[in-house]
């Protein structure tokens, strides 16, 4: 293992555990200003689609494109992490009922319909999607209004009808007509690339980067989001329900046409590994700083669950 992976390796998971403390204490029982109750139940079935886990990778990508630039406050980076790991858990919450994916297991454990009930889901997610920008807004988060503004548009964007949600309307629409490639990469793009997208923008756009460094981090957002979704797909087709947490196999059950399904698992990891290669290039003006998302993309390429 070299030494800049196991760097990656020791940040990967003190980020994440980084993250997990500070969604724990976002969803204590405590009151914020303005609340007037938290119900027992719905902070819990809250915390049971948040705190189980995960690489939480989408907040480390926010982190790690911030910290390319000097003088961000890793607090404040961290905070839009959580905020973004909201949005992704309430888009998991809302994706696992009956009349979305219909899941039952998500990392391992019951999906929240099923640990409590459907109408404790839709609202935990509904929960998770509005906390999202209270914690942007919130005044713990050091930040500038106009750069809170920014961050606010940015994943309003990423999040709805031109983006992850949207991506899901065409998902469930590709069960009754498939899409052909186009269609099948546009899809993939809204319903998982965008948050990974915003992740990497999100850096930029605390830092105050230059709007070429925003599209730069952008790029390699959208980049490192079609290998996940690659890297996905072909484990959907190659690995098991328990290495995965959840159930596999689900896109071919459905008659859902992915891109691996189309080209084939040799296309899928030569593709996977021209991605990388661009995903580098995109960072190479950040020199010996971009070290750690580098080893991200190959991170995101090459997982096995």
């Amino acid at each position: 293992m070299s030494e800049r992976h196991q760097q990656f390796q020791s940040l990967l998971k003190s980020n994440a555990e980084a993250v997990e403390a500070l969604l724990e204490r976002l969803l204590s029982t405590d009151l914020q200003a303005g609340e007037i109750a938290r119900p027992e139940r719905l902070l819990a079935a809250m915390r049971h689609g948040v705190l189980n886990g995960g690489k939480r990778l989408r907040p480390f990508l926010v982190i790690e494109s911030a910290a390319l630039f000097p003088g961000v406050e890793r607090e404040t980076a961290l905070r839009i992490g959580a905020a973004l790991e909201c949005i992704h858990c309430y888009s998991l919450v809302h994706d696992d009922l009956p009349a979305m994916d219909d899941d039952d297991m998500r990392r391992g454990q019951p999906t929240v319909h099923i640990a409590f009930d459907e109408a404790a889901a839709i609202l935990a997610g509904d929960s998770l999607l509005t906390l999202a920008f209270d914690i942007v807004a919130a005044p713990e988060t050091r930040l500038p209004d106009a750069t809170k503004t920014a961050l606010v548009l940015a994943l309003a964007r990423a999040a709805g009808i031109g983006g992850m949600a949207g991506g899901q309307a065409l998902d469930l629409a590709a069960e009754k007509q498939a899409p052909d490639e186009d269609g099948i990469v546009a899809l993939q793009a809204m319903k998982t690339g965008a948050l990974l997208r915003f992740a990497c923008e999100a850096g930029a756009i605390v830092a105050g980067a230059s709007a070429g460094d925003r599209s730069t981090l952008r790029r390699y957002g959208e980049t490192v989001g079609l290998a996940f979704q690659i890297a996905d797909d072909l484990l959907d087709l190659t690995a098991d329900a328990e290495t995965m947490g959840k159930a596999t196999g689900k896109d071919a059950e459905r008659g859902k046409a992915t891109l691996v399904s189309r080209r084939g698992q040799a296309w899928a990891e030569n593709r996977l590994r021209e991605l990388v290669t661009e995903a580098e290039a995109l960072l190479a003006p950040f020199s010996h700083r971009a070290g750690i998302l580098i080893e991200t993309a190959h991170f995101i390429a090459n997982r096995r669950n």
